[in-house]
């Protein structure tokens, strides 16, 4: 028999500034899997994560809540873990990057880079916020694309046209922390040498560990050359400051992979059997896998592996990359209640629903996992309960009235028997190359022919035949051992139901191994229900409790410097709500603007005047002249602003996501042009 493998893997660590959703799901529930499969099979296999808490996005949400950014990672922290353990993602170690384990590791790492050479230092021109005193991060920064002229994108990308292109080059710049104008200013910079590993990582992007899409997708960056990557951060920064460089602080995408070295480190501590350098030194025979998203390719197959080559530890065996979650074939979306917290689901469906219905979808390669939550019922009600736990019912009842619930040593169909034992390598295989959708398939082909068998055999008929008794016990039998199969087949997705399934068949935890044992003469405990089918009610009461309105929600920054909705806004007194004048207005003209993709010219009636006011709904209103003639409402007071198309004379209240789901409110029939809105 070979030795145990001994394994690290480790999953992406979430960042600290919000609630884990669905999508981060599809992540931590594969890893999970096939984590508990290596531990199925007897291999010590490790599985560590943590809080990515570093950075301007904590530091901001924490200033704008009140509060240390100490005192907000730690309350995230244990939000996070609590959502994992409820979802059955069994960490070995979760921990956080803000730990003296990370401080400890990142220094040592860094030193180790400059002292062999890897550390150069220049000026750069960046963009700094006069009013938050703050350099700021292409992120933080909005303006008009300079490639199409699309308002309102970053300040590194447009997200209309698709361009890139340099902070300095964006029209109209403005902070996205203040909506202060920012100023250049010089400041040093540390930049990480990634040039000096341009031969290494064209051999290792192509040695194996990455899928083929992504190597090719690499190729791009390195046919196009490298170029050196910065690593610092100015003052003020929530993070660890860099040695013998006061006020300049590592950037948060240095110490976060570092996270996976740091909580392994933590974890050695609390368990001493375990060796820190056994995992992670160079030439280590542990082998060290990373499961991530197809987002953060380039930090973990380019920056990271260069880092870890020049300081002298290991690199991945594999990194692991899964595309994104869709749901019902279109982004998740808050509007129509598909953006579905991991908390919000737990209050209405049980894990292990989404744990096979992510098992069932996920293959090996990068795509999209799309959840169309009518599949999802329908699935997980026709698999789970129809066909799996279905074999237990049907047959526990007979061998509990007719036995005692005792299980008889016959085996009534060795040929479907050896079958189960003849699939056990193709399922293993699928688990260890992380083609989930293929073993649930074959898993599930088991089930059928073992339902089909117990169909044909009918001991519901034998049981009320004289002389038959010892058939239905043969029958039903057969029945639990195969059911039996199929629990360690799918213990690594379902530990809860192999739990339950464990103490109704009166054994000690399953191992993989176990596949090879039949039960003769074997006692059973009570049968209980192990899963009830998903109500689709729920489902929709789940999707209703997700739904929200992102028209008032206001702006936070999170972990890329990306801004996403908030529950809260700053609290204004009553006098200032009152200061608005809302007016109802009717639409004289409604126009596209030449040059503009997202606006709409209006020429609107308030009663005593006209105004005109541009307004970005064209997405959702192609033909802007259905407009023509209906009222709606405005902010008559508000400050007019001039714009590269004209002065705009005040706003429209819409609501909706975007895009074509867009719309302009209405006020009750009987309303009349200029009246105020009270």
């Amino acid at each position: 028999m070979s030795e145990p493998r001994k394994i690290l893997v480790t999953s992406a660590l979430p960042y600290a500034n919000g609630s884990i959703h669905l999508g981060h799901m599809v992540e931590y529930i594969q890893t999970d899997m096939w984590v508990r499969f290596q531990k199925m099979r007897g291999n010590q296999c490790y599985y560590v994560c943590a809080d990515d808490t570093h950075g301007s996005a904590i530091m901001l949400l924490a200033e704008k809540r009140g509060i240390t950014p100490e005192a907000l990672i730690d309350g995230v922290w244990a939000e996070h873990s609590t959502d994992f353990a409820d979802f059955m993602v069994e960490f070995d170690n979760y921990y956080s990057t803000h730990s003296p384990e990370n401080r400890e590791l990142s220094a040592e790492i860094y030193r180790r880079l400059r002292e062999a050479g890897y550390i150069a230092t220049r000026s750069v021109t960046q963009y700094f916020d006069p009013e938050k005193q703050m350099f700021l991060a292409d992120r933080f920064i909005k303006g008009t694309c300079p490639e199409c002229n699309a308002e309102d994108q970053y300040g590194d990308n447009c997200e209309k046209c698709g361009a890139t292109y340099a902070p300095t080059e964006l029209k109209n710049p403005r902070s996205a922390v203040s909506g202060a104008t920012p100023v250049l200013r010089d400041s040093e910079h540390f930049f990480f040498r990634l040039t000096a590993f341009q031969q290494m990582l064209q051999q290792w992007t192509r040695s194996g560990t990455l899928q083929e899409p992504v190597a090719n997708k690499l190729a791009e960056w390195l046919d196009s050359g490298l170029q050196d990557w910065d690593i610092s951060r100015d003052a003020p920064y929530f993070g660890f400051e860099i040695p013998d460089a006061p006020g300049k602080y590592f950037y948060v995408w240095l110490d976060a992979p570092v996270g996976y070295m740091a909580s392994f480190k933590n974890l050695c501590a609390k368990r001493p059997e375990l060796d820190f350098d056994s995992f992670w030194k160079e030439g280590s025979e542990a082998e060290l896998y990373h499961f991530i998203g197809k987002d953060i390719v380039n930090f973990h197959a380019l920056f990271w592996p260069a880092m870890l080559e020049g300081a002298g530890y290991r690199k991945p065996t594999a990194v692991n990359v899964h595309g994104y979650l869709t749901v019902n074939g279109q982004k998740m979306s808050k509007s129509r209640g598909t953006f579905i917290k991991a908390r919000t689901y737990l209050d209405h469906l049980s894990p292990e629903y989404l744990r096979y219905y992510y098992a069932s979808k996920l293959g090996r390669g990068v795509d999209d996992l799309d959840m169309n939550l009518d599949d999802f019922v329908q699935k997980v009600n026709s698999d789970l309960v129809g066909k799996v736990v279905n074999i237990a019912s049907r047959c526990a009842g007979f061998v509990h009235k007719g036995n005692g619930g005792r299980l008889v040593a016959e085996n009534a169909a060795p040929e479907l028997a050896a079958q189960f034992q003849a699939a056990a390598p193709s399922i293993a295989e699928a688990y260890e190359a992380r083609d989930f959708a293929r073993a649930m398939r074959e898993i599930m082909a088991l089930a059928d022919r073992a339902n089909a068998w117990i169909a044909e055999c009918a001991p519901w008929s034998l049981a009320r035949q004289e002389g038959q008794q010892a058939a239905v016990q043969a029958i039903c039998a057969t029945g639990i051992n195969l059911f039996r199969q199929l629990v360690i087949f799918l213990k690594p997705v379902l530990p809860n139901l192999a739990r339950d399934a464990e103490a109704f068949l009166n054994e000690p935890a399953l191992e993989w191994a176990g596949h090879t044992k039949w039960l003769a003469d074997h006692q059973l405990n009570p049968f209980k229900a192990l899963m009830t089918r998903i109500e689709p009610a729920k489902v929709e009461a789940m999707v209703e409790a997700s739904r929200e309105s992102l028209a008032a929600a206001p702006a936070a920054p999170t972990g890329n410097g990306e801004l996403a909705a908030d529950p809260l806004a700053a609290e204004i007194d009553f006098d200032a709500f009152a200061a608005v004048d809302l007016r109802v207005a009717k639409i004289l003209k409604a126009e596209a603007v030449e040059g503009a993709d997202k606006l709409l010219r209006l020429t609107l009636d308030i009663g005593d005047e006209q105004r005109n006011v541009f307004s970005g709904i064209k997405s959702a209103y192609p033909d802007p002249s259905a407009l023509e003639g209906r009222l709606t409402m405005m902010i008559a007071n508000l400050k007019p602003r001039k714009m590269r198309f004209g002065v705009s004379e005040g706003m429209v209240l819409a609501a909706g996501p975007g895009g074509s789901e867009i719309y302009l409110l209405s006020p009750d029939s009987g309303a009349k042009p200029g009246q105020r809105i009270k």
